[in-house]
């Protein structure tokens, strides 16, 4: 059992002599329809503004990393004006998240 919510990115990730352990994060499927989007101004460095308006969950503000792991490294200053990420379906994530 978890310490950690469902929407966390902790979530998965041990816990040895009540220390965590390196980050483990949950993988959910890239689906075709996924939505090819370009970051605007207001959510520059902002993950967790777009993951609430998005998601209605600003604890999901990591999925953005993991779904677009060779443009976001760091999900905060690499979240530019102009990028272009791909944005999950909130479905895919509900089902695969289990939330």
């Amino acid at each position: 059992m978890s310490l950690y919510t469902k929407t966390s990115p902790y979530f998965i990730t041990g816990i040895t002599n009540n220390y965590l352990d390196v980050i483990a994060f949950r993988d959910f499927p890239k689906e075709a329809d996924d939505v090819l989007w370009e970051v605007t101004k207001n959510y520059e460095f902002r993950p967790d503004l777009l993951a609430y308006d998005l998601y209605s969950e600003v604890g999901l503000w990591w999925v953005f990393s993991v779904r677009n792991p060779n443009v976001l490294k760091d999900p905060v200053f690499d979240l530019l004006a102009g990028t272009k990420i791909f944005l999950p379906k909130q479905s895919t994530l509900k089902q695969s998240l289990s939330v």
